[in-house]
């Protein structure tokens, strides 16, 4: 990793066809699905010809070169409140000048809060898009309320965030989603630009060949269980949204009737309580994140099922590096985990129930995860991120050539964003 010095970056003197900047409010060196994402982006660019920069909030004003071509950038910006590891943008004209120092032709903004909202405003020539990696009406509106209310009505509560995200829409020449489930939402709720571009893994990092059955063995003998137990994993940050103290209970639950075994990998502000449930637990384990990729491939590999708590992911990350591990997977019935399970090789539950995922995890062993394992093995077959990003950059030189649709100026006036913005803020999601 080679650190550069740049006042004002000036062009590369390789003969890329476009600079991409990334205004990127959920990057963090210590995150998961999304810091895996933006590593990899930065080492595809330059295979692709293509020259990336991703712009993130941080403690400071630096440039890192993280692969040719592709640099780590940041400027200054406070630290989020409900999860310190994160930072968020908060400055437009902090952020509009390092645009305009970057001089990109085409602009990404990562967060549909304010950063969006900042670089639909900025006046710069670049095409832009909208890339939708999170979920926040998932992730705290229909999780926190679905229990008192459906989601139609909880969307019309909602409306004006919905009346902010068609603002965005009318700003970005297109909004990018990784799965038709979250596509679908957003047209029926009067988006025009969005497409489906889904994401994918790392070529020859995650594979059935990986798995160790004596890692297995261990692990199980680390929670008192003998091999013929049910071994589960769950891999991500420790997250309200994760849910991941339904998944423990849930595992103990089934274990009342069957021997079941599992272990968290990951960190995140919730570590602390799920450190305490896992103890209280007859067979869990919480482990600390495992940041070398094939020490975490063999891992998972090794596990009889990925069990996944959250109905609120965009793509699913870690889903899709099961799968290509051949590992089945026990996934909400909403969200994007669930568009990677093969048809035999896991289960499906309720979203939000703890019961249900009890249930399918006790179903899910009833029916034997051997066969169920090779199923999965027979389709591990997985689209790679290399595939990905070919097809997003090819979008991006694509919208590159088309006309406007509607002027910067007119686009800016939709009042819903400044609202959102205050709430987001006084929430601790403003990113």
């Amino acid at each position: 990793m080679t650190k550069i010095s740049l006042d004002v970056p000036g062009r590369s003197r390789l003969p890329v066809p476009m600079r991409i900047v990334d205004v990127c409010a959920f990057y963090s060196p210590q995150g998961g699905g999304v810091r895996t994402y933006i590593e990899a982006k930065l080492r595809a660019a330059a295979r692709f010809g293509h020259e990336m920069i991703v712009l993130a909030p941080g403690p400071d004003h630096s440039v890192v070169q993280r692969a040719p071509g592709g640099y780590l950038a940041t400027i200054p910006a406070p630290a989020l409140p409900v999860d310190r590891r994160y930072r968020y943008f908060d400055d437009d004209k902090a952020l509009h000048r390092a645009l305009d120092e970057w001089r990109p032709d085409h602009v990404e903004a990562s967060s549909p809060w304010s950063s969006a909202t900042m670089v639909g405003r900025w006046d710069g020539a670049a095409s832009r898009s909208l890339v939708m990696h999170a979920d926040p009406l998932s992730a705290y509106a229909y999780r926190l309320l679905g229990g008192i209310a459906p989601i139609p009505t909880i969307d019309r509560w909602f409306g004006w965030f919905w009346n902010h995200l068609r603002g965005l829409d009318r700003m970005f020449d297109m909004v990018v989603c990784a799965n038709d489930q979250l596509s679908g939402r957003l047209r029926n709720q009067g988006l025009g630009k969005v497409e489906t571009i889904a994401m994918g893994v790392e070529r020859g990092v995650f594979s059935p060949i990986r798995r160790s059955p004596e890692l297995r063995r261990d692990l199980l003998a680390s929670l008192g269980l003998d091999p013929s137990a049910l071994l589960l994993m769950g891999i991500g940050r420790f997250a309200a949204e994760k849910r991941w103290e339904m998944v423990l209970r849930a595992a103990a639950r089934s274990g009342r009737t069957g021997a079941v075994g599992l272990v968290l990998v990951g960190d995140g502000p919730r570590r602390r309580r799920l450190e305490i449930l896992a103890d209280q637990s007859p067979h869990a384990m919480v482990l600390p994140p495992i940041r070398d990729r094939s020490e975490l491939a063999t891992l998972l590999a090794s596990a009889d099922a990925l069990v996944h708590g959250c109905e609120a992911e965009t793509f699913c990350m870690v889903a899709a590096e099961a799968r290509a591990s051949g590992v089945p997977l026990i996934v909400p019935d909403r969200g994007a985990a669930v568009d990677q399970l093969v048809p035999g090789g896991g289960a499906i539950y309720k979203s939000g129930s703890e019961r249900s995922l009890a249930d399918a995890i006790t179903g899910f062993a009833a029916k034997g995860r051997e066969l169920q394992r090779a199923r999965a093995v027979q389709n591990s077959s997985a689209r790679t991120m290399d595939q990905h990003f070919e097809q997003l950059f090819a979008r991006y030189a694509e919208i590159g050539c088309e006309p406007d649709d509607v002027p910067a100026a007119e686009a800016i006036a939709i009042g819903a964003p400044l609202f959102a913005q205050g709430l987001a803020t006084s929430t601790g999601m403003s990113l």
